[in-house]
């Protein structure tokens, strides 16, 4: 059974729905931009999505791409994950780019435009070691596990 936490939101644009799932059991609650906008080919631009939130102490907010418009219309997030601490309360808002080479993309308000999920995480302490575990990988980064097996 999954859990469920409460977490208190404020419409900062109250002509916004409020954001939402798109079906049961998705990850993802579906944010809206709160104001039209216009990505060049290649351009950035911050976007508000009209809500403050105050995600509870041990979970973060994370903002990521919604897999259509990356898709169909190369609309991704810069940060992405953007991440939202739980000591945050100012607006959720979205770092969109347009990586489409030649088309410009037309946002409209009220357009589900990012999407966000909230998780749990634990609190970690670091603690230095002269040496770390041996494992198979080792120091292999970037590419090491090759492209077919």
């Amino acid at each position: 059974m999954m859990q469920t936490i409460t977490v208190p939101i404020t419409r900062l644009d109250k002509n916004l729905e409020m954001p939402a799932y798109a079906y049961v059991g998705d990850a993802g609650l579906d944010l809206r931009a709160a104001e039209d906008a216009v990505l060049k080919p290649f351009e950035r631009k911050l976007v508000s999505c009209g809500i403050a939130i105050a995600i509870p102490e041990g979970h973060a907010g994370f903002v990521l791409p919604r897999s259509g418009l990356a898709a169909k219309h190369g609309i991704s997030i810069v940060n992405a994950p953007g991440l939202i601490d739980s000591n945050y309360r100012g607006e959720v808002k979205a770092i969109l780019v347009n990586l489409d080479a030649h088309a410009e993309f037309e946002i409209s308000h009220g357009d589900r435009i990012a999407q966000l999920v909230i998780m749990p995480y634990p609190a970690v302490e670091l603690q230095e070691a002269e040496k770390l575990d041996q494992t198979a990988r080792g120091a292999g980064g970037f590419g090491s596990s090759g492209v077919s097996a």
